[in-house]
C-alpha cells in the first residue's frame, strides 16, 4: 500500500464534532457585534482629495506618465540587450505589416508607415505594458478600410466631373481623409472612456468571443486579398456579406489572372510555411526567430525590381512611398456624425485587443496594468497621432509575441522599432517601391483578429443575451441528506442521498430577480412537487366529500371558519398596550382537518416545511424579494413553514432594502445553513406534537387567583 493510499484511508477514516445552538438568524446576530465604521464627512473626503502631498504628486504622474517610473528603474545591463534585440525583430515585422494593413485600411501604403511610427512614441511615455507592440492591426485596419470604403466607393465621382476609377489620387485623398477622422473620434472617445474610469467595458468582450473574431477575420483578410495574389480587377465590398461579394467577384474574374502575380505570391508563401516549420522545430537553438516577414519582403522585392514585374508582366506593386513625414493637418470634424458608430466600434474592440494582451503579458512577467490609464494611452496616440495622417491603432498580437519572445523587457524596445520604421521614411522607402502587392497575403492570415461593427454589435448581443439565459434558465434541484451528517446534495445524483420526512429543501444557482422569479416560484412547486393551491384544492374536495356523506351542506363554510377562528388563536379580551401593538397576520397557519375527514384526502407526503437553499444566490432584486414574500404566504396558508437557508449579507440587506422583514416574525425564518434550517424544523414540529400531546392544565376555581409559591 502506497503512501498516497494510506493517506486516503486515513482521511475517510476522520470524524470531526461539532456542538453549538441552531443558528437561526436572530441567534446569529445575537452572538455577533458589529464594527464601528464612523463615515468620512464630506469635509474630509474634500480635503482628502484636494490636499496636495510631494507622495500624492508622485502618484499622479506615474500614473500618467509611468515611463517616469520604470526608466529610472532602467538596469542597463540587463536589458540592453534583450530590448536591442527585441527592437530590431519588431522593427523588421512591422515594416511589412505596415505597409500591409495600410491596403487593409484603404489608404496608400505609407500611411501604414506613419501608423508605425507616431503612435508607438507616444505609447511608451503614456502605456503601461512593457511588452506589447502597439501600431497597425488588421482588424482595426478592416474597419477603417470599412468605413472609408462606404463613405468613398470605388466609383465615386468627385466633384469637378473626375472619376474616381480614373483618378486614383483623390479618391484615396479622400479615403485617407475619411480615415483621418475616424481615428481622431476613436481617440477622444478612448480618451474619454479612460478619464471616466470605464476601463471595465473590456469584460464584454469575453475570450471566446474574440477566438471567434479571430477565425472571422481570417476568412476577411483572405478574401479581400485574393484579388492581390490573382493580380486582378475587383472592386472593393464592405458591410454585412462583404466576404461573399469579394470572392464571388474574384471568381468571375479569374480567366484575368496574372499568373506571374499568383506564382511569386506563391513563392513568398512557401517560404514563410517552410520558415516557420524550421524556427518552430529549432526555437531551442535559435537565438531568436528568423524574421521570415523580412526575407520575404527582401526576396519579392528583389525579384521585382530584377525582372521588372510591374512593366513587363503588370503585376501590382506598392508604388512611390514619398520620403520624409508630412507637417500636421487637422482631420475633417465634419464628417464625425457619419462615422461615429463605426468610431465607437474601433475604440472599444481596439482596447480590448490590447487590454488582453497586456494583462497576459503583465502576469507572466509580474506587474500590473492599468485598464483605465490603457484607455488613455490609445486615446492619446490616436487622436494625437490623427494629426499627423496616422490611422488608428491597436495592439499587434504577432508583433507583441515577437517582441516579448525576443528578450524586449520595456517598451524601449518599440522605440527602437519605430526608429527602423522612421529610417525607411526619410531615407530607404524608395527600396520598397517595387514589392508585389500580393506578398500580402501571407503576412496576415497567420494572426488576424476581426471585429467588424456588425459582427461586433452581433457578438456581444449575443453574450448578453448569454448571461440573461443562463439566469433566466438556472438549474434546479431537490436536495437530500448524506446520512448521519450535515452534508446535503442533490437526490437525483446519489443512490444515497435521502430525503428528511416531511422536509423539502430547494436549491437555485442563480440570482433571483425580475427576468426570473416567476419561473423560480413555478419550479420550486413542480420539482417538490409540493403545491399549495392543489393542498388547498384537495381540502375543499374533502370537506365537500364529507358534507355530502353526513348530509350537512354547511359543514364546509362552518369548517372553513372554524380554522380561521382557531388561526387568530386570541380571546376577545385585549389590554391597552395590546391595542397600541401593530398586529401582523400570522406566517403560517395550522389549520388540522378532523381525524373523520383524513380518509377524504389524497396521500401525501405531509410535507412541514419547505427549505430554500440560499448559498448560491448572490442577490435578489425588488421583484425577487416580492415573489418570495408570495411564496411564504401562500405555504403558510396552507400550514408549510419556509424557511431560507445559507442568505448572504448582500441577500439579506436586500430583503432588508425591500421591507421583506416589515414583520419582524419573519426573522425567524432565516438559518445559517441548511442543516440549521432542517434541526429548526424538526425541533418545532417536536415541540409543536409535544404541546398537542400534553393534557391541559386544570383551572382555578377563582378567576383571579395566583399560583401558590
Amino acid at each position: 500500500m502506497d503512501h498516497v493510499e494510506e493517506t486516503e484511508i486515513l482521511a475517510a477514516a476522520q470524524r470531526y464534532l461539532v456542538e453549538r445552538p441552531i443558528f437561526s438568524h436572530p441567534v446569529l446576530q445575537e452572538k455577533l457585534h458589529k464594527k464601528d465604521k464612523i463615515p468620512d464627512s464630506i469635509g474630509d473626503k474634500l480635503k482628502r482629495a484636494f490636499t496636495c502631498t510631494p507622495k500624492k504628486i508622485r502618484n499622479i504622474i506615474y500614473m500618467f506618465l509611468p515611463i517616469t517610473k520604470w526608466l529610472p528603474a532602467y538596469q542597463f545591463k540587463e536589458y540592453v540587450l534583450g530590448d536591442l534585440v527585441s527592437g530590431i525583430s519588431t522593427g523588421v515585422l512591422q515594416l511589412p505589416q505596415g505597409l500591409a494593413f495600410a491596403m487593409l485600411a484603404a489608404v496608400p501604403p505609407v500611411f501604414g508607415l506613419y501608423s508605425s511610427f507616431y503612435p508607438v512614441i507616444m505609447y511608451c511615455f503614456f502605456g503601461t505594458s512593457r511588452h506589447i507592440s502597439i501600431g497597425p492591426f488588421a482588424v482595426i485596419s478592416l474597419m477603417i478600410g470599412g468605413v472609408a470604403v462606404r463613405l468613398v466607393p470605388d466609383d465615386i465621382v468627385i466633384p469637378g466631373g473626375v472619376n474616381a476609377t480614373n483618378g486614383t489620387e483623390a479618391r484615396d485623398a479622400l479615403r485617407v481623409k475619411v480615415a483621418m477622422s475616424v481615428t481622431l473620434l476613436t481617440g477622444i472617445i478612448q480618451f474619454c472612456l479612460g478619464v471616466c474610469r470605464f476601463g471595465f467595458v473590456a469584460i464584454y468582450l469575453t475570450e471566446p468571443l474574440v477566438r471567434g473574431f479571430t477565425t472571422a477575420a481570417a476568412v476577411h483578410v483572405f478574401t479581400s486579398m485574393l484579388k492581390y495574389l490573382f493580380g486582378v480587377k475587383t472592386k472593393r465590398y464592405s458591410g454585412i456579406f462583404s466576404v461573399v461579394y469579394s470572392t464571388v467577384a474574384v471568381l468571375q474574374n479569374v480567366k484575368n489572372l496574372n499568373v506571374c502575380s499568383l506564382g511569386v505570391g506563391l513563392m513568398v508563401f512557401g517560404l514563410l510555411l517552410g520558415g516557420k516549420e524550421f524556427n518552430e522545430r529549432f526555437k531551442e537553438k535559435l537565438p531568436a526567430p528568423i524574421p521570415l516577414e523580412f526575407f520575404a519582403v527582401v526576396m519579392g522585392t528583389g525579384i521585382s525590381a530584377g525582372f521588372s514585374l510591374h512593366e513587363s508582366y503588370n503585376v501590382d506593386v506598392v508604388g512611390t512611398l514619398p520620403l520624409g513625414l508630412l507637417p500636421p493637418a487637422n482631420p475633417d470634424t465634419s464628417l464625425f456624425h457619419l462615422v461615429y458608430v463605426d468610431a465607437i466600434a474601433i475604440a472599444i474592440v481596439g482596447f480590448s485587443v490590447t487590454i488582453s494582451m497586456a494583462k497576459s503579458l503583465g502576469n507572466k512577467h509580474g506587474y500590473q496594468v492599468d485598464g483605465n490609464q490603457e484607455l488613455i494611452a490609445l486615446g492619446l496616440c490616436n487622436s494625437i497621432g490623427s494629426l499627423f495622417q496616422t490611422f488608428a491603432i491597436s495592439c499587434s498580437l504577432s508583433r507583441s509575441l515577437v517582441q516579448e519572445g525576443t528578450g524586449g523587457k520595456t517598451q524601449l524596445a518599440g522605440c527602437l522599432a519605430s526608429i527602423m520604421i522612421l529610417l525607411v521614411i526619410l531615407a530607404t522607402g524608395f527600396l520598397f517601391e517595387s514589392l508585389p502587392q500580393t506578398i500580402w497575403l501571407t503576412t496576415f492570415v497567420s494572426s488576424l483578429f476581426l471585429g467588424l461593427d456588425y459582427g461586433l454589435i452581433t457578438a456581444v448581443i449575443i453574450a448578453l443575451m448569454t448571461v440573461i439565459y443562463r439566469t433566466q434558465s438556472p438549474s434546479y434541484k431537490v436536495l437530500g441528506q448524506l446520512p448521519d451528517t450535515d452534508v446535503y446534495i442533490d437526490i437525483d445524483a446519489y443512490e444515497e442521498v435521502k430525503e428528511i420526512p416531511g422536509i423539502k429543501i430547494f436549491q437555485i444557482n442563480a440570482p433571483i430577480y425580475y427576468a426570473n422569479s416567476d419561473l423560480y416560484s413555478s419550479a420550486l412547486k413542480t420539482k417538490t412537487g409540493v403545491n399549495p393551491s392543489f393542498i388547498m384544492g384537495a381540502r375543499r374536495k374533502a370537506m365537500k366529500k364529507y358534507a355530502k356523506e353526513v348530509g350537512n351542506a354547511n359543514m364546509v363554510n362552518a369548517t372553513v371558519v372554524k380554522v380561521d377562528a382557531e388561526v387568530d388563536g386570541e380571546d376577545g379580551t385585549k389590554t391597552e398596550e395590546e391595542e397600541n401593538e401593530i398586529k401582523y397576520p400570522p406566517i403560517v397557519t395550522k389549520s388540522t382537518l378532523p381525524e373523520e375527514l383524513q380518509r377524504f384526502m389524497p396521500p401525501g407526503d405531509n410535507v412541514h416545511t419547505v427549505i430554500l437553499d440560499f448559498t448560491q444566490v448572490n442577490f435578489v432584486d425588488s421583484v425577487g424579494v416580492k415573489t418570495l414574500s408570495g411564496i411564504v404566504k401562500e405555504y403558510g396558508d396552507v400550514g408549510i413553514y419556509v424557511y431560507f437557508a445559507g442568505c448572504s449579507a448582500q441577500v439579506v440587506d436586500d430583503f432588508t432594502r425591500n421591507q421583506f422583514f416589515e414583520n419582524p416574525a419573519l426573522l425567524e425564518l432565516l438559518f445559517h445553513s441548511i442543516h440549521d434550517a432542517v434541526l429548526g424544523s424538526q425541533v418545532r414540529e417536536a415541540l409543536a406534537e409535544q404541546e398537542a400531546t400534553a393534557v391541559p392544565p386544570q383551572e382555578d376555581s377563582e378567576p383571579n387567583a395566583t399560583p401558590e409559591a
